[in-house]
């Protein structure tokens, strides 16, 4: 049997411990599989006292991941650190500056570094695996890098944030507030203390430029992402979406479009008998459509120690089949030096139909008014509904939703904008982005 795989793991949390007890449990199965064994020889974490359940009597520990990267006897390193910058940036540097393969779950040092660091990791002849990091343990990553060779991705798109789809799910369910909804899912551990970065939609932007590049040929670019969160989701958007037949996600989704590529992360409504209107909870989803073969939906655990712990495994158990000569996939499809500059579609350029909510006063001329803008604008009406007061009252505001045809994010913006200029609104206008999905 070839010499074992030794791995150094950086990082003993809930995804670290959950590899740590994978990789030892499963040591002959995975011997068996990879035609090698696979042999946990370092570990470095913050806290060599705290009680994680494993037995690390037999591994190297290591205060700091740097010098375990550079200098423990490993073949494989895999960060499981977090963040953009240092210590797992400079971990993943001098683990490939030495040769050694990196397996990372960290979408956010990715989203930062990841062509430098692939461009690194081609230079020196070794792997930058990263399946746990966009979609947990979908394997999202190898279909687009491997399996989908040869297509011409149109657009990739999905619900990437388990938290946020688990909010929209309760409010959408159990006619939950956004608020509620939170706190829930801080107490049953899906959302953070401080859950800023998954509401706001930049955990999604970051997993999402990692897709665009995989799926356009161009260099990761986190920073060109249009991104709103779902904080501004009502209980009432909620009941007008399922109304009018839809249900509301946070989607990201990218495109390439004739003025660019679009990289965006926004609540979307999607019509009630779509696919990915039926992924609930804490569950991730992506669809890819390509030319050749049509659209590809993955869907699965987003996240959790056991979930990503899976799709690290998978990529340190690729490593261990590998043998010297073998040629591999590039970390980003495409070598690094081949990646095209990034050219960012302008979303006010964005085609799409529009779900419009205004609540504005009762008064003779609003609804003239409103059409008036509208045309003005070149948008066409599916529909105009005035809803009727909470509680049956006979005075206060109306809240007026209008569903457009396909129309442009230049002319929605105008025709709001001058709607504001009126007068009559009680409030801001609600603007969701409805999107073009499979049919379930």
């Amino acid at each position: 049997m070839t010499d074992a795989l030794k791995i150094g793991i950086a990082g003993l949390g809930t995804v670290g411990a959950a590899l740590f007890r994978a990789i030892t449990t499963r040591h002959n199965s995975l011997a068996e599989i990879c035609g090698r064994e696979i042999i946990i020889t370092a570990v470095s974490a913050r806290n060599r006292s705290r009680d994680r359940g494993l037995d690390l009597d037999a591994v190297a520990w290591f205060e700091d991941s740097v010098t375990m990267a550079r200098e423990a006897d490993i073949d494989v390193f895999v960060e499981l650190i977090g963040g953009d910058g240092d210590p797992a940036y400079a971990s993943a540097l001098a683990a490939l500056g030495r040769g050694r393969h990196v397996v990372t779950a960290n979408k956010a040092m990715l989203a930062k570094h990841g062509v430098e660091l692939a461009r690194l990791a081609e230079s020196n002849g070794v792997l930058l695996n990263f399946e746990a990091a966009v979609a947990g343990g979908i394997p999202v990553i190898k279909a687009m890098r491997e399996s989908l060779t040869g297509n011409a991705i149109q657009r990739v798109y999905g619900i990437l944030n388990g938290t946020c789809n688990y909010i929209l799910t309760r409010m959408q369910r159990d006619d939950m507030g956004f608020a509620e909804c939170l706190s829930e899912a801080q107490r049953l551990g899906y959302a953070e203390a401080d859950p800023a970065f998954d509401i706001e939609g930049n955990d999604t932007a970051h997993k999402l430029a990692i897709l665009t590049s995989l799926a356009f040929g161009t260099e990761i670019a986190s920073d060109e992402v249009y991104v709103e969160g779902i904080t501004n989701i009502s209980i009432d958007d909620i009941h007008a979406a399922d109304e009018l037949g839809y249900r509301i996600k946070l989607l990201g989704v990218a495109q390439r479009t004739a003025s660019g590529i679009e990289q965006r992360v926004h609540p979307t409504m999607v019509p009630k008998g779509s696919m990915i209107a039926q992924v609930e909870g804490v569950t991730n989803a992506v669809t890819i459509e390509a030319d050749i073969l049509g659209e590809l939906m993955l869907s699965g655990p987003g996240a959790g120690g056991d979930a990503t712990a899976s799709a690290v495994l998978g990529d340190v158990a690729d490593i261990a089949k590998s043998r010297p000569g073998h040629q591999h996939a590039p970390a980003l499809g495409r070598p690094a030096a081949q990646l095209e500059p990034y050219k960012r579609a302008r979303m006010q350029s964005h085609e799409g139909g529009y779900f419009i909510s205004l609540k504005v006063e009762d008064r003779a001329g609003v609804f003239a008014s409103i059409a008036t803008r509208m045309a003005e604008n070149a948008i066409s009406l599916e529909s105009i509904v005035q809803r009727a007061r909470p509680g049956g009252a006979e005075a206060g505001p109306q809240t007026v939703i209008l569903v457009t045809h396909a129309t442009t994010e230049l002319n929605v913006r105008a025709a709001v904008d001058g709607i504001k200029a009126e007068g009559y609104l009680a409030g801001e206008p609600q603007v969701i982005r409805i999107e073009r999905t499979r049919e379930s």
